[in-house]
């Protein structure tokens, strides 16, 4: 009997314990911590190349090539090791060090625990080969010129104006001071710097050699010598310089076109094509998404032609090797489809450059076969034919365009085709008027963009502070205004050597929401610079 109590004990036990699962506590999110450095950190007289840092757990390096700022830059990179987990990382160091200069290795966050990869946040090491530690610090601020987000990794650099110093020295010379944005701050801190008369530059350093080079690289300056010590935050705008023009060696496309690839601008671009001595006519236009130019010209039997192009000051001559192709076909097709916006004009494209628009082979009729009046215009640049009429709510359009209503420049005719485009009630469109306060000069262009910087719609005002942009499309715009300066209509960007400033670009700071049977009226107020 005891035998079987024991035994009913035991079960009932057994039963009433509860299952459960081993966990592993809670997670690590306490950094590394620094130990101890050999030598110690804000060690002066530094004689030696070799340095170690120790940690009080295991630590990894994190894409440090990229997180890593040493100022001032050495020409050759020290190397780190090592590059798998340890509790201590050596920087051994293979340039030669400048006298009486403090030095910052910036590890950003590439120091990072081993097992839940916190880092140890801008975590620095500084030395002086001299007697004493520079403290003095510069900061300040970077913005694009013209987009509304700011490149992330700027590198913003300090030039001493000794004399040593010359203005071309962004292109071959490494800077005095450096430090980087990296990925988290449009803000940037030069720190450890010594008294004296500086350039302020910023870059976005595609090859990461801290040198400018226009191709690839943005740049920002400041106009003025910066003098240290400063308490004032300097604002740098980064933008991308245009190029030359400079020509690639053109090649046949087809029997009546070459294409020229360029670096830079190809505006105001003109061209002489000659057969011997005779000089072929031409039409030029943009090779649409490319940095190409198209030269047209009527099919000539020939072994090779002679090309010279001129832009303003630069000009350069090519022979073009010429085989015999076939000329482009002409085709003919309609930019919309399905639905046509009050803004918008019905616009047709060409394959081949034209000649002539013949308006009476074009008929425009309602769904109830009413004939619509209408105009055309041909954009060149584009091979662009607009179509501009009163669109009425609600209606159905039918556009007919008989043979020959279209010749390209070979004297081809067009085929006869036809469109049919419908338009919105304006119910589905809103309405919006700009009032402008705090424009300091005219003219300026205003645009609405998307969230991605795509142009919705523009204005452009040689004095008026009352926009009205009717009938667009229900959308959140972001608005901005450019001072154009130069009274182009177009953004002009700036040059480092001519010491030039991008034309100014301001943003409204929040977005304007247009719903569908909205009138919005919004003021905008600018001030500052």
């Amino acid at each position: 009997m005891r035998i079987f109590f024991l035994l009913l004990i035991s079960v009932l036990l057994t039963s009433c314990a509860k299952r459960g699962f081993i966990t592993g506590g809670m997670k690590d999110t306490i950094p590394p911590l620094l130990k101890l450095s050999e030598p110690k950190n804000f060690s002066t007289n530094f004689k030696g190349n070799t340095i170690k840092l120790q940690f009080d757990e295991y630590v990894k390096l994190k894409d440090v090539n990229k997180q890593l700022i040493i100022s001032p830059p050495m020409k050759t990179k020290p190397l780190i090791t090592p590059m798998v987990a340890s509790k201590e990382i050596k920087i051994t160091i293979k340039d030669t060090l400048l006298e009486n200069t403090t030095y910052s290795f910036n590890f950003g966050n590439s120091i990072q625990d081993n097992t839940e990869g916190n880092p140890y946040q801008q975590f620095k090491y500084i030395f002086s080969t001299g007697t004493y530690i520079d403290s003095l610090e510069l900061k300040g601020t970077i913005k694009d010129a013209f987009d509304l987000k700011t490149d992330n990794f700027v590198s913003v650099m300090l030039y001493e104006k000794n004399e040593k110093f010359y203005d071309s020295i962004v292109y071959k010379e490494v800077p005095r001071y450096i430090t980087n944005t990296l990925d988290n701050s449009k803000t940037f801190k030069l720190e450890n710097l010594k008294e004296g008369n500086y350039l302020l530059i910023a870059m976005k350093d595609m090859s990461n050699n801290n040198k400018f080079d226009p191709k690839s690289d943005k740049i920002a300056f400041f106009t003025e010598t910066i003098t240290v010590p400063s308490d004032f935050a300097y604002e740098l705008e980064l933008f991308k310089e245009d190029m030359p023009f400079k020509p690639i060696k053109p090649t046949q496309a087809s029997g009546n076109r070459i294409i020229v690839g360029h670096e830079g601008k190809a505006d105001n671009l003109k061209s002489e094509l000659k057969n011997g001595n005779e000089i072929i006519p031409t039409v030029i236009t943009p090779f649409e998404g490319k940095d190409s130019v198209q030269i047209w010209f009527k099919p000539i039997k020939t072994d090779s032609l002679s090309l010279k192009l001129n832009r303003n000051n630069f000009e350069k001559q090519f022979t073009v090797k010429m085989k015999n192709q076939k000329a482009d076909s002409l085709t003919i097709k309609a930019k919309q489809s399905g639905t046509l916006h009050f803004r918008d004009k019905f616009t047709i494209t060409s394959s081949i450059p034209l000649i002539k628009i013949d308006d009476s082979k074009i008929k425009l009729i309602t769904k109830d076969s009413v004939p619509i009046a209408f105009s055309t215009k041909y954009n060149p640049e584009k091979q662009e034919v607009e179509i501009d009429f009163k669109k009425e709510p609600l209606e159905k359009y039918s556009f007919t365009l008989e043979k020959g209503a279209f010749t390209d420049m070979l004297e081809r005719e067009s085929d006869s085709t036809g469109y049919r485009i419908s338009t919105k009630d304006v119910a589905e469109y809103g309405n919006l008027r700009l009032q402008l306060e705090g424009i300091k000069s005219f003219p300026i262009i205003v645009e609405l963009t998307d969230d991605k910087g795509k142009i919705l719609a523009s204005a452009y005002s040689e004095g008026a502070t009352v926009l009205d942009f009717d009938l667009v499309e229900p959308a959140m715009f972001t608005i901005r205004i450019i001072y154009d300066e130069n009274k182009n209509k177009v953004w002009d960007t700036g040059s480092y050597l001519e010491k030039r400033q991008s034309e100014e670009v301001r943003y409204f700071p929040t977005p304007v929401e247009v719903r569908a049977n909205w009138d919005v009226n919004q003021t905008l107020k600018f001030s500052g610079g």
